[in-house]
């Protein structure tokens, strides 16, 4: 059964790396959250190691600056690894065609411009408009304050017909930028499937971004890995698929589910709702702290 726990410190001695999330756990989208840095801090000076893993579509270096605009301290985190770097190196490889059609905004570019060393020398990845295109690549909608899945319906039907494979750069269906929640790339492509086109994914819960995060931080098979956040379908999920234990952060994308207080969820509502998800989560915890 889930254990409700009061702050990481009573656990943490239990392992040796997290594999953290971001939006919802350190931060809202606009401002870090001091009690979640001070308990990865906490970690990592009792020799534990921090990657942050999030689904956002873009190299871990724009990740990087969009932590420090936020005042987040890097005494706080070892690595990142973003849903982004798995998805790069998987769309210069050709996984979805040389020339793609790119559903997102401005702030993704980098998606397409910092070409991994490794791939200097393959033929050029270039965005065209859907008619030239032999796949899609999603890492958003184009105006996300105000577009849903069903504004791309006419799009994707004739992708489908024409066989265009889907390249999802964040699997996260949705997330909130303050107080605003927003579609991610994971909804589009699970809309393009529904109306029966095909889509790779490369973020949690889907194993790349987790074999690149052990890749870069050298854990051994018998290292002890908690997965920390606050989303039923990917964190979790990505971290049961993983054989890895989790903290379920109830105070993110579900927290009017589980009582009024954010930061004291109810036990049986939080049983109640992990039942109908079908998650067992060894953990769970209102905010990080």
């Amino acid at each position: 059964m889930t254990q409700i726990i009061g702050a990481l410190s009573e656990i943490a001695a239990d392992y040796d790396a997290l594999f953290c999330d971001l939006w919802g756990c350190l931060h809202n989208g606009k401002a870090a959250y001091p009690a979640a840095v001070a308990a990865l801090q906490g970690f990592r000076a009792q020799g534990g190691r921090v990657c942050l893993m999030t689904n956002a579509p873009r190299p871990n270096k724009y990740v990087v600056q969009q932590l420090d605009r936020m005042g987040v301290p890097r005494d706080c985190w070892d690595l990142v690894v973003s849903s982004g770097d798995a998805a790069q190196e998987a769309m210069f490889a050709g996984a979805v065609g040389r020339k793609v059609w790119h559903i997102g905004t401005d702030k993704d570019a980098g998606f397409f411009t910092d070409v991994p060393p490794e791939f200097a020398d393959a033929p050029a990845i270039e965005r065209v408009g859907l008619d030239e295109a032999e796949g899609i690549v999603a890492s958003g909608p184009f105006y996300e304050d105000s577009e849903t899945p069903e504004h791309y319906r006419a799009q994707f039907l004739l992708a489908r017909e024409r066989g265009l494979p889907m390249l999802c750069a964040n699997p996260d269906i949705v997330v909130d930028l303050g107080e605003t929640r927003i579609y991610c790339a994971g909804a589009l492509a699970e809309f393009y499937e529904s109306i029966g086109g095909k889509a790779f994914y490369f973020g949690k819960p889907h194993p790349p971004i987790y074999d690149r995060a052990r890749r870069l931080m050298e854990l051994g098979e018998d290292a002890r890995i908690l997965a920390v956040g606050d989303g039923i379908a990917t964190d979790v999920k990505g971290a049961a698929q993983e054989g890895i234990d989790a903290l379920f952060v109830t105070g993110g994308l579900a927290a009017d589910a589980f009582g009024t207080d954010v930061e004291a969820p109810v036990l049986e509502a939080l049983l109640a709702w992990l039942r109908v998800h079908q998650m067992e989560p060894r953990y769970a915890i209102g905010r990080l702290r």
